[in-house]
């Protein structure tokens, strides 16, 4: 019972299903206390012009995302590397704290009247503690920690599916209380203070509570022991089905291989990144416009289906991964995320809306297998930073992203509003390439290798 005890205290997955059900709750307030903010500074230039409405909601993330992804860089690498040296909590206390400081801003600017600009300093605040870029990095270096090779893409699969279950309850719990929840004639208020507590019980235990993993698992342990006479699953994925995998082979694997697999994953993952982060930071926009005109609680609806990818996408590497290899799988779901992204861009009614959501099935699937690969052509002591180099690199991206596509819908307003979604189906595609080269440069190097 003690052993049992002890293992379920290194369990990541409680801080990522409290502290996404908080986000959950925090998003939608902050989108609509914004909204309210410049409805009524429209209204006090007596117009009602939505298009006005959609540029201002536009540009203040443009600049909101901006701070919020650029922060991140003045103290992710030193709390990555902070956390390899066996402090690995660091990484994830840290942004938590963050998270629970700057979004407690929100609540001067709903009771107070505080302007709106506000919301900048919080982001700023959120970045320089680490901010989504640490916290998740940490998380994945924990989870890679305390899992075996055979078995990490399932791992880190199933703590995006925790991270999708709690955000599909926190999206579809949000919409109802932001309605029927009022605290001193706020709406949204009751959702900031839960998102707050939510917060702060996941600080409590991360510091008190959970354990990070003694140089990983006895099941990893165990399995490294049994790959000395069997072939790993990366080395499945680059063409050693069928043989051992000797000493004398991985010794002569050329180190500038390995740096160019992960280069070329790399690249695969900021461009799948971009097409994600693209149709993502203008898609509340879009639900909010004519013709959708979402309201609160269909927005919860909407977020709440985004989610439903996380369980699907978790039983499709849960299921396939015994098919199929992890390229495979990063290739269905970039095609599941591509067809409905294409469907997103032409939807006029909400029924479609969901049609897209539920063609997008898979879409998960590949920034996590990616990472399984990369943890696994890597030393453990390096997970951190690694991690951490990687999400930079998507925040850094996706700070672009977020301004170029958030400029590209104002443009395509009066045009085509789904024009944000095209692009990214075809970012998407063009992530194909890296991936491919990377699969067809190694398992040809292999083949030859065993020749």
């Amino acid at each position: 019972m003690v052993c049992t005890m002890a293992q379920m205290r290194t369990w990541i997955e409680p801080v990522v299903a409290a502290a996404q059900v908080a986000s959950s709750f925090y998003d939608p307030a902050l989108l609509f206390v914004v909204k309210n903010y410049y409805n009524k500074s429209i209204a006090s230039l007596n117009t009602s012009d939505s298009d006005a409405l959609q540029r201002s909601l536009s540009n203040f993330y443009i600049i909101h995302n901006f701070i919020l992804g650029l922060a991140p860089l003045l103290s992710a690498y030193i709390l990555a590397k902070i956390g390899d040296r066996q402090r690995r909590k660091v990484t994830i206390c840290v942004p938590l704290f963050g998270y629970l400081l700057s979004r407690s801003l929100l609540l001067p600017v709903m009771l107070l009247d505080w302007p709106i600009e506000v919301m900048f300093g919080s982001a700023a605040l959120n970045g320089l503690t680490g901010w989504f870029t640490t916290y998740w990095a940490g998380v994945m270096a924990l989870a890679s920690e305390g899992s075996s090779e055979k078995k990490r893409s399932l791992k880190l699969i199933s703590i995006e599916l925790v991270y999708g279950i709690a955000g599909f309850i926190g999206s579809l719990a949000s919409g109802h209380i932001f309605v029927s929840v009022n605290i001193s004639s706020h709406q949204g208020l009751a959702l900031v203070i839960g998102s707050l507590l939510l917060y702060l019980l996941c600080l409590v235990y991360s510091i008190f509570v959970l354990k990070v993993p003694q140089n990983g698992t006895s099941e990893l342990v165990d399995h490294e022991h049994e790959s000395s006479t069997q072939p790993t699953e990366s080395s499945k994925l680059l063409g050693e089905t069928g043989e051992e995998s000797t000493p004398e082979m991985k010794s002569s694997t050329p180190e500038t291989t390995s740096r160019g697999f992960i280069a070329l994953l790399f690249a695969s993952a900021i461009l799948y990144n971009i097409a994600v982060d693209g149709s993502v930071d203008v898609l509340s926009l879009f639900l909010l416009n004519k013709p959708l005109n979402f309201s609160p609680q269909y927005i919860g609806y909407a977020n709440a289906a985004g989610y439903m990818i996380f369980i699907t996408s978790f039983l499709a590497v849960f299921f396939l991964s015994r098919w199929f290899k992890d390229v495979t799988l990063i290739l269905i779901g970039i095609v599941s995320f591509t067809a409905g992204i294409f469907i997103m861009a032409f939807a006029r009614w909400a029924f479609l809306y969901f049609i897209a959501r539920g063609v997008m099935l898979f879409a998960l699937i590949p920034l996590p297998t990616i990472r399984s690969l990369l943890s696994k052509h890597i030393l453990g002591s390096s997970y951190g930073k690694v991690f951490v180099v990687l999400q930079l690199s998507l925040a850094i991206s996706g700070v672009l992203t977020s301004v170029v596509f958030n400029k590209i819908y104002q443009v395509t307003l009066d045009t085509f509003n789904g024009t944000c979604f095209i692009i990214s189906g075809i970012l998407a595609i063009v992530s194909l390439i890296p991936l491919s080269v990377s699969a067809y440069k190694y398992s040809r190097f292999h083949a030859i290798r065993r020749e």
